[in-house]
């Protein structure tokens, strides 16, 4: 029988006794009432007694031990209604707790009930359903509409829209291109795709998130093991109260009142269920917590330990500029280099490819590519011979050295393009910070985090950089994995410590944290292995709201058992001064108990924490407006190819300062005018600060005064390119307007586009 059967079988036989015996008692058969009450005493004594002796197997005695007195005691003084009465208390006590943690445990359990166990195959007569277990890399699978994809792969043959709402908390659907990799798990929430397995399924992501669920349990929290150490002296102040109430009145009855209403002791029933609620509630946020203890260390944590790249960075290189030599645009430089590395798997290639398809870059095919490992791609275009890669030994110019030296102080990376043995241009890349990270980290200091450390292998400049933006309060730069152990240690010592990481590198600081958190999205196996919490969604903000919901659990299990012992207290002093007989103490110490386990319960509810509740119809707005500025940060770029492209000033510049102009005039100032009237009204009703948008207003007011300018400029120019009077002045309007754009979208992003999501 199982244990939710068995409680429940427990909690039915008792019931009956006490009602037949409250029944034939009112009928006058006292006789019979007694036998049917004492049976029901009897039935839950046993359970009662096997629970002691395996706690002392266990080398604890527990409360429980009360609960066997009080029944002995019961029986002993002929008090056969009160011994019912807690035989019922016992038994609705265990089943309440069972619903509390099956409940509480819900969403844990969601995640491994629905694991992928069927799979679409193609086969020589079509796709034909197989066990997922038989599926192989390289199988192409179909996955129908509303069907769960059930191992790891690459979408093949169009695009595929996914509901990854069970393994990230999303509700909304996300689209992957032909080409794009996939977790298992999620569900197909557009029209069936080919899938091209790259994975078996017991490689695949969701059978990781699998493990972890089965790891995850409320197990022994330091607040939940505080019960234990409790009985050392509630077990013993118990007997003293009720021994005392005996010798001074002469009563034995009134000791046994005082075992029960001391029983069972509220701690064990709230602490657990609190902790239990708190597992289930950030599993709901995409956070997999394995147990109860790391839950509560969380949530008294003060020291944050961060690794840089993956964690606060995006993890991936991103085209930040591209300059081009005289003669090329910057267009043309990245679609000859994307045309090259269409056919790389360097993931710069990558980042490089996917920023032409952004920028709007002319598709070009390549020949005859080949891929020469730690220098680069060549490739024929067009009749021509492109390179992309590291710059040719013997190419320099001041030029280059110029680009160089930008590079440097941008902390990017360069990829330089040639073209028949010439210098074309130079792509500059760079790991993004997140746009959640800002945020992330104030929400964490108002939870309680008073120290933040960045932790990279990555070196001292970059860090800097990364860390000036954030506000870290300290950086920890060109560590090595035992080094990243030694800081983590000397954290440690100081305040409990949170580490933070996504790579193989990380995997021993983690488990060297009180609390290793593992960026489980795209992180490292062994990351997510040490970690006593994993990030299923790529969003460092769930960390957040991991913080949020460990300090809430805590506080309502402690304040859950605080009230229910205290309770019980008073109730045991009434007690023993006669004033609540057994009977009457077993109801009492009963609704004590439902009352705790109730209030534990609470632990499940949503809570606004530190995080901003966005409502549906902002939300809505915030993401239609983050999509729009992904759709023109190739404007951005545009700014600066043309103030480049004055130096110096030609016929050539002309078509180019018009595409800015028309940019602008059709795409970017038609956005920043929604935003102010459709988007900053709704933000200042949900911050609750009509002011607080106003920063961002001052700033569209100064972009409207560039390019109003920029305007007259373009109406000024002649048919040779710009005046010489009009160089200076135009290059520091376009670049002008580059700077307060860029700074501009980079501070809604993090300031209001990062909200995005945030509903419930």
């Amino acid at each position: 029988m199982t244990a939710h059967r068995w409680s429940r079988a427990f909690l039915g036989v008792t019931v009956a006794a006490l009602v037949v015996g409250v029944v034939l008692t009112l009928l006058g058969v006292s006789g019979w009432a007694d036998i049917v009450l004492i049976a029901g005493t009897v039935v839950a004594l046993g359970p009662a007694v096997w629970w002691v002796v395996s706690a002392l197997r266990a080398g604890r005695l527990g409360v429980d031990a009360i609960a066997v007195l009080a029944l002995a005691g019961s029986l002993a003084v002929h008090e056969y209604l009160a011994g019912a009465l807690i035989a019922v208390m016992l038994a609705s006590g265990r089943a309440l707790d069972d619903y509390a943690m099956r409940r509480a445990r819900r969403d844990l359990t969601a995640l491994y009930e629905r694991a992928p166990r069927r799979a679409h195959r193609y086969e020589q007569d079509g796709p034909r359903r197989v066990d997922v277990s038989e599926v192989e890399p390289g199988d192409l699978l179909l996955v129908p509409a509303g069907e769960m994809v059930p191992v790891d792969g690459v979408v093949c043959g169009g695009a595929a829209t996914l509901d990854e709402s069970a393994l990230t908390g999303e509700s909304l659907p996300v689209e992957y291109a032909q080409g794009e990799s996939v977790r298992s798990g999620v569900v197909n929430a557009g029209t069936a795709f080919d899938l091209r397995a790259t994975r078996t399924a017991q490689e695949s992501a969701y059978a990781g998130v699998v493990r972890l669920a089965r790891e995850t349990e409320a197990g022994s929290a330091p607040v939940v093991r505080v019960a234990d150490r409790f009985a050392a002296w509630f077990l013993p102040l118990t007997l003293l109260l009720a021994g005392l109430a005996w010798a001074l009145s002469g009563e034995a009855v009134r000791a046994v009142a005082v075992l029960v209403v001391a029983t069972p002791c509220p701690l064990l029933l709230a602490a657990p269920a609190a902790i239990a609620s708190g597992l289930s509630r950030a599993a709901r946020r995409g956070v997999v917590v394995k147990g109860g203890g790391a839950l509560e260390t969380l949530g008294h944590a003060r020291t944050l330990v961060l690794d840089k790249t993956g964690t606060l960075t995006q993890g991936r290189p991103e085209v930040v500029d591209v300059a081009a030599a005289r003669g090329f645009t910057a267009r043309e430089v990245l679609g000859l280099a994307a045309a090259v590395d269409r056919m790389s798997s360097h993931v710069l290639a990558a980042a490089i490819v996917r920023a032409a398809d952004e920028r709007g870059a002319a598709p070009l095919r390549a020949t005859q590519v080949h891929e020469e490992p730690g220098t680069g791609t060549r490739g024929t275009v067009e009749g021509r011979l492109v390179r992309v890669g590291k710059a040719q030994k013997g190419l320099s110019s001041p030029w280059m050295e110029a680009q160089r030296a930008r590079a440097a102080l941008d902390s990017a990376m360069t990829v330089w393009v040639t073209v028949d043995g010439a210098v074309a241009g130079v792509i500059l890349l760079r790991d993004a910070v997140r746009a959640d990270a800002g945020r992330t980290l104030r929400r964490l200091r108002a939870a309680g985090i008073d120290r933040v450390v960045m932790l990279t292998g990555d070196r001292a400049e970059v860090a800097e950089s990364v860390a000036t933006v954030l506000g870290v309060d300290h950086v920890r730069a060109e560590q090595t994995p035992r080094q990243k152990v030694e800081v983590v240690r000397e954290e440690a010592r100081r305040a409990p410590t949170v580490m933070v990481g996504d790579g193989i590198n990380d995997a021993p600081a983690l488990a060297t944290a009180q609390v290793g958190v593992a960026m489980g999205a795209h992180g490292s196996a062994a990351s997510t292995q040490a970690a006593d919490v994993v990030l299923t969604t790529d969003r460092l903000d769930r960390l957040a709201d991991a913080m949020d919901i460990a300090r809430r659990s805590r506080r309502i299990a402690v304040q859950s058992a605080g009230v229910g012992i205290g309770l019980s207290l008073v109730a045991m002093v009434a007690a023993a001064l006669g004033g609540i007989p057994p009977a009457a103490g077993a109801l009492l110490q009963e609704g004590i108990d439902v009352a705790v386990i109730l209030n534990a319960l609470r632990a499940m509810r949503p809570e606004r924490g530190t995080r901003l509740r966005v409502d549906a119809p902002t939300d809505a707005l915030l993401q239609h407006f983050d999509r729009e500025h992904a759709a023109l940060r190739p404007g951005l770029a545009l700014l600066r190819e043309a103030a480049d492209a004055l130096d110096p000033p030609s016929p050539a510049s002309l078509p180019l300062l018009r595409r800015v102009h028309d940019v602008l005039t059709h795409e970017i100032l038609p956005h920043e005018q929604a935003e102010e009237e459709r988007l900053y009204p709704r933000l200042g009703r949900l911050l609750d600060d009509p002011e607080a948008t106003v920063t961002m207003s001052r700033a569209h007011a100064e972009i409207n005064r560039l390019a109003a300018r920029l305007g007259r400029h373009i109406r000024l120019l002649g048919a040779d390119g710009p005046r010489p009077e009009q160089i200076d002045d135009l290059r520091a309007c376009l670049y002008g307007l580059h700077a307060v754009l860029a700074l501009h979208f980079a501070q809604e992003e993090e300031a209001y586009f990062s909200l995005a999501g945030r509903g419930e």
